[in-house]
């Protein structure tokens, strides 16, 4: 089940969330510092340097902490000009935190739109990319009931993410 909620990350009961991190696991603004201030920055962080780094494209997992019981980082491209393998990498960040969320018998997960703010990617294309990935990869595992919770507190995306749905 994918479903489109105008809130802000934060505040779901997903036990997981996934932040859209950035390659060196470092807290940053936006929705990745959000995120890191509610499950407390210092625990987090020190979780993440532990790890050390994630490619574009990947994902990995943390625990939660103060915020839910983990923490999905996933990497989003920088997107450039769509030329450069920006869709397959965004939508493999997707794919590969849900393979996280699975392997840890997660059953609700909280995304982001990831790459979609300070990482440039067109609205439009980054919400086509993600509910392809998401719809894909549930109906590669018919049988693992994860419910994808998109979190949109802007109301121009949410509109646009409940409006690409329809047609994904």
């Amino acid at each position: 089940m994918i479903e489109i909620r105008k809130t802000g990350i934060t505040n779901t009961e997903a036990q997981a969330v996934v932040n859209a991190a950035n390659s060196r696991l470092m807290q940053g603004g936006g929705v990745c510092g959000v995120i890191f201030n509610a499950a407390g920055p210092d625990k987090l962080q020190e979780a993440c340097s532990r790890i050390g780094g994630c490619p574009t494209g990947s994902a990995v997992i943390t625990p939660g902490f103060d915020l839910c019981p983990y923490i999905i980082h996933a990497v989003g491209p920088i997107y450039q000009d769509g030329k450069h393998g920006e869709e397959q990498l965004l939508y493999s960040c997707y794919t590969s935190a849900l393979g996280l969320a699975l392997e840890h018998s997660v059953k609700s997960v909280a995304f982001p739109l990831i790459s979609a703010g300070i990482y440039g990617y067109p609205l439009e294309k980054a919400w086509k990319t993600a509910l392809k990935a998401c719809k894909g990869w549930l109906e590669k595992h018919p049988d693992d009931d994860i419910h994808i919770i998109f979190t949109i507190p802007e109301q121009h995306k949410y509109d646009m993410g409940k409006e690409i749905m329809k047609q994904v």
